[in-house]
């Protein structure tokens, strides 16, 4: 029965351990030493062999060619709310920066170019700001580089300031930005993403001067996805460059 059988094996085994103790003992300290490696050697070998894992095949998602360019706007890069016009910082009630811009996209033979964006924001909130609250209205174009616009639409983000905090830091992901060819000579290089605020022509000059105010703080904060990220921009509607 399987328990006896059990219990005869733990006692041969208890049983041949002063043999195995007796003939450790009159090995040397260097057959010891040679037999360590090699113990280790094989469990070495078979934890290779254990865990050798073919490469995976990965499904490919390159893009024929080059991706659309993608920035923001210089003169709608920056948000500043100043009271009355006033260039101080005693004036500034809210204000907001797009620090960075990435983008990946994927097309091949006809298909068109389907872009996936993400837009890096940092807001802060200036002595005149009334509420810990602010909505930030900010927009996205497809263009033909250096030609035309092709389609435009805008985005709000609700920045929630903590208490005690002048600062917020949001990433905005956008995907599914789809950009038709005409012909499969048509590649992203063709096109220009842009990204920038709903500014007033103020705001935009403001920029332009190269002048900006931003709160004061000891430390960066932690990013904060943006509510309900991973928007899905519409098809630009049009058939692509010619």
């Amino acid at each position: 029965m399987r328990r006896p059988l059990t219990l005869g094996l733990s006692l041969l085994l208890l049983a041949g351990l002063p043999i195995a103790k007796a003939y450790a003992q009159s090995q040397n300290p260097d057959d010891q030493r040679r037999q360590a490696q090699a113990d280790e050697d094989t469990k070495k070998k078979k934890k290779e062999k254990d865990w050798k894992i073919d490469q995976a095949p990965l499904p490919n998602t390159n893009a024929a060619g080059p991706c659309p360019f993608a920035k923001a706007l210089y003169d709608a890069s920056r948000y500043v709310e100043l009271k009355d016009g006033e260039e101080t910082p005693a004036a500034v009630s809210y204000t907001g920066e797009i620090e960075h811009v990435q983008a990946t996209c994927q097309y091949k033979g006809l298909e068109p170019i389907v872009v996936h964006l993400g837009v890096g924001f940092q807001f802060g909130k200036g002595p005149l700001a009334k509420s810990d609250h602010k909505n930030y209205r900010y927009w996205v174009a497809v263009t033909v580089r250096n030609l035309a616009v092709l389609d435009k639409q805008y985005f709000t983000i609700p920045a929630e300031f903590s208490k005690g905090s002048d600062r917020v830091v949001y990433f905005d992901r956008l995907a599914d930005i789809v950009i038709p060819r005409a012909k499969t000579s048509v590649s992203g290089s063709n096109f220009e993403i842009l990204v920038g605020f709903d500014v007033t022509p103020q705001m935009a000059e403001f920029n332009r001067m190269g002048k900006r105010f931003r709160a004061n703080a000891s430390s960066d904060p932690e990013p904060t996805p943006a509510p309900n990220s991973a928007k899905t921009a519409s098809n630009t509607g049009t058939s692509g460059a010619q």
